[in-house]
C-alpha cells in the first residue's frame, strides 16, 4: 500500500506533463538532513512525469549516489553522476573512491550516462583548469580500469571559466548559463544564453557542449534588469526550451524542486527559488502545459523536437 499513495497523489498530474530533457536534483530533505531510498523513489515518482534523467553533484555528500542508484534500479531513469571538486583535494579523492565502490555494487552500464567531474570549481577559484584537468583523465583512467571507458566523463563549469586545457581533457562540454546572473531583462536572457552556448560550441573543436545548468528564480530580490518572478521563471523556461529543442541542444535544466535549505547568503536572496517542483516535493510550480512550441516531431535526444520559436499555446507538450 505505501507505493500506491504517492501514485494516486500524481494521477492528475500525470496525465500529460511538460518533457525536460534532464534535471538538476539534489535529494536532501527540506532541513538539509540526508535521504534514504524511500524518499528518492518518492522524488523520482513526483519528477517521472517531467523527465526519466538527473543530475546529482556529489556520491559522497550525504551518501546520496547510493540510494539514488537503487531507487532507480531496474527503471528506465539514468543519472549524471558527481563528483565534488573544492579546494581541499580530499573531497575529490572521497568522491573518487565512493564512485569506484558504487561501480562495483551496481551495473553502470544500465543507468549511468556520464560522470561529472567538479562543478564551477574553476569559477570559485578553488582549482585550476590544468587540475581540473587532470581529475578529468584520473577519473576516466578509473573507469576504463573497471571496464566502463564507454561512459563519457566532463566537468561542469560556468561559460566563461570553461578554459580549453579543460575542454581538451572532456568527453563533452558541460556548460552553466544563467542570464539572471548577468543583470538582463528577460526579454533578451534566451538570446545571451544562446551567445554563451555559441561561443562554447566554438571552442569546443566539435565535442558537443550541453548545458549542464539554466534557469532562472520564481521568487527572491531582482539581479540588476533581471527580475525573479514566477512569471519570468516560465517565460525564460519556454523560450529555452523551444529554442533549445530547435537547434538540438541537451539541457539539464536548473532546478528539480525549489530547495529550501539552500544558502540564502548570495546578493540576490534567490538559492531557493529555481526548482519546477515546490519544496515539499510534490506540488508542481508552474500549471500545464508549462512549456509549449510551436508545431514539430519529436526529436531522439529525449524532448521534442520544434522546427519554431516559443509560442503560448500552440501545441501541446510531449505526454509520457
Amino acid at each position: 500500500m505505501r507505493l500506491l499513495v504517492p501514485i494516486l497523489a500524481l494521477a492528475t498530474t500525470a496525465l500529460c506533463a511538460s518533457n525536460f530533457h534532464a534535471l538538476n536534483y539534489n535529494p536532501k530533505r527540506q532541513d538539509g538532513s540526508c535521504p534514504n531510498v524511500y524518499q528518492v523513489q518518492d522524488d523520482l515518482k513526483a519528477l517521472q512525469p517531467y523527465t526519466s534523467k538527473l543530475r546529482i553533484y556529489s556520491v559522497k555528500d550525504c551518501n546520496q549516489g547510493e540510494p539514488v542508484l537503487r531507487a532507480m534500479e531496474n527503471t528506465a531513469w539514468k543519472v549524471e553522476l558527481g563528483l565534488w571538486v573544492d579546494g581541499n583535494d580530499a573531497t575529490y579523492e572521497a568522491d573518487k573512491q565512493e564512485l569506484i565502490r558504487l561501480a562495483g555494487v551496481f551495473d553502470f552500464t544500465k543507468q549511468v550516462d556520464a560522470v561529472v567531474v567538479g562543478s564551477e570549481a574553476l569559477y570559485r577559484k578553488e582549482q585550476t583548469a590544468e587540475q581540473l584537468a587532470a581529475k578529468v583523465r584520473e577519473v576516466k583512467a578509473a573507469l576504463a580500469q573497471l571496464g566502463l571507458q564507454s561512459i563519457p566523463v566532463t566537468s561542469s563549469e560556468t561559460w566563461p571559466s570553461y578554459y580549453q586545457p579543460l575542454i581538451d581533457a572532456v568527453d563533452f562540454v558541460n556548460m552553466h548559463g544563467f542570464p539572471f546572473w548577468e543583470g538582463v531583462e528577460i526579454g533578451g536572457a534566451v538570446d545571451k544564453m544562446f551567445e554563451h552556448i555559441y561561443g562554447l560550441q566554438k571552442a569546443a573543436n566539435g565535442k558537443k557542449v550541453v548545458v549542464g545548468e539554466t534557469g532562472w528564480p520564481s521568487d527572491g530580490d531582482n539581479y540588476g534588469a533581471s527580475v525573479a518572478s514566477l512569471a519570468n521563471a516560465q517565460r525564460y523556461l519556454q523560450e529555452f526550451i523551444c529554442r533549445a529543442q530547435k537547434e538540438n541542444i541537451e539541457y539539464y535544466y536548473f532546478n528539480s524542486f525549489d530547495q529550501s535549505w539552500a544558502s540564502t547568503n548570495n546578493a540576490s536572496n534567490v538559492e531557493g527559488h529555481w526548482g519546477i517542483m515546490l519544496n515539499d516535493y510534490v506540488t508542481p510550480k508552474f500549471s500545464e502545459p508549462i512549456y509549449t512550441c510551436d508545431s514539430g516531431s519529436i526529436g531522439s535526444s529525449g524532448g521534442n523536437s520544434v522546427s519554431g520559436n516559443a509560442k503560448a499555446g500552440s501545441s501541446s507538450p510531449k505526454c509520457n
